[in-house]
């Protein structure tokens, strides 16, 4: 048996990150903006003790090609706002992670809708707090240009604080409902945050209770050094990238003593990398998939991802040659490193850069139930990860043989609960709740 467990999150976005699950056999082509299929997934993730249900939104359509935007199925989804509050209603345990940018929202904004989010679910929510990387964005809030890449880390640093004092705005034991004397809630446990800074100025107080959890569990997944400062001052789960182990080994150790050295507690950080997860019988069945879901991915598709990762026109490139020269963007920093690394270390051509980012770039663990378990016990042991963030092929038949082959195996190896063993987000991943940093002790 295991002392360490896994956590485990299904990264929804809002149904898969591959460019071509909506075209595999018996995948279902309008998922992502169909409830009745949304519901099902998060029912069927409760099922097998997911931690969280983790929706990714964005806040313009994909900056690409028309030739490649229309091939995409991730045009059209729910506002994840609307759609996890429905979902708390179908479930009872599962976390639900939204996605919230700092650079295109107010404070009070997101601070009202997780906490109401966390009322609505009983304490089950996050907010995966995003700095927002696609430029076209910022068209969208009539903003000309986008934000440089480290002052929108700056605002966000402030941002986040504006929301935790907003969260903290009533004490627990504020709302007292006297109906005998007609008192609803004791002034003296309101507090206004009165907050004036560099990029926000927000009086307060917030008009919703307290969350249950307190506050909503912070997720962020910058792997830039000013993502990963953020992560280790403010993060409670990190959505960190996969790659080689040695790589996930670093990022661990190094948010984990950023972390240390801002006074927190690196055990109350969960590192999550992201991975694709194809089950088969055998491992070459596996594969077999993989290759199968991979073929699915047209061509325009793939310059258009590896546009996007580079924060430039790749279709300009020489697709048998090696990647050129690549200059510096505004863009997410940590993306373009990865895949910078990647075209070098492994001497791919452009075509062959494209093929890899239009299927989907990131780490995949491909094989059976036991060879899928095996990397994820390696890689929680050798303090790679505090567990995953898992990336279905195809739904609904990538999510089920996870569900039903994988977590068994992890269940039966002590590595994944057999039960939930609280009601909160926060009881899932062995988070303290809070102090109420205007009241507690007083």
């Amino acid at each position: 048996m295991s002392d360490r467990k896994l956590h485990l999150g299904a990264f929804m976005r809002p149904v898969s990150i591959h460019t071509a699950w909506w075209r595999y056999p018996g995948s279902a082509p309008d998922a992502n903006f169909n409830f009745k299929h949304l519901a099902r997934f998060a029912q069927k993730l409760e099922a097998g003790k997911f931690d969280a249900f983790f929706m990714a939104d964005h806040l313009a359509v994909l900056n690409m090609p028309m030739n490649a935007l229309m091939r995409s199925a991730t045009t059209t989804s729910f506002d994840p706002m609307i759609l996890l509050p429905a979902l708390a209603t179908v479930t009872d345990r599962l976390g639900l992670i939204a996605t919230g940018s700092t650079t295109f929202e107010e404070p009070y904004l997101v601070a009202r809708r997780f906490a109401s989010l966390d009322h609505i679910s009983n304490g089950r929510s996050a907010w995966n707090v995003v700095t927002t990387s696609n430029p076209d964005s910022a068209l969208n809030f009539g903003r000309e240009e986008h934000m440089a890449h480290a002052e929108r880390y700056r605002r966000a640093r402030e941002f986040i604080d504006v929301v935790k004092g907003l969260w903290d705005s009533w004490a627990d034991d504020a709302f007292i409902r006297d109906v005998e004397n007609g008192v609803y809630f004791d002034p003296d446990r309101l507090h206004v945050l009165d907050h004036h800074g560099k990029y926000f100025n927000v009086r307060g107080p917030l008009n919703v209770a307290r969350p249950v959890q307190g506050h909503s569990v912070i997720v962020q997944a910058g792997a830039s050094h000013d993502g990963r400062q953020l992560a280790a001052e403010t993060a409670e789960m990190v959505f960190a990238a996969g790659g080689p182990i040695g790589a996930a080994q670093e990022y661990y150790a190094d948010v984990k003593a950023r972390a240390r050295a801002a006074g927190r507690n690196p055990d109350l950080i969960k590192i999550m990398p992201g991975a694709l997860v194809v089950v088969g019988d055998t491992d070459a069945e596996a594969q077999r998939k993989k290759d199968h879901l991979d073929s699915l991915v047209h061509p325009d598709s793939g310059i258009a991802s590896l546009s996007i990762a580079l924060g430039v026109d790749a279709s300009t490139f020489d697709l048998d040659a090696p990647l050129p020269d690549i200059p510096d963007t505004n863009q997410s920093k940590s993306g373009r490193e990865r895949v910078l690394a990647r075209a070098r270390g492994e001497n791919l051509t452009v075509r062959q850069l494209a093929k890899i980012m239009g299927a989907y770039g990131g780490a995949a663990i491909v094989g059976t139930p036991k060879t899928i378990a095996d990397t994820m016990e390696r890689w929680l042991h050798e303090r790679a990860c505090d567990g995953f963030n898992v990336m279905f092929p195809y739904v609904p038949g990538g999510l089920d043989e996870f569900v039903d082959q994988v977590v068994p195996e992890l269940q039966r190896r002590g590595l994944f609960r057999r039960e939930y063993e609280g009601t909160t987000l926060r009881d899932h991943l062995g988070l303290p709740r809070p102090a109420n940093a205007f009241f507690e002790g007083k």
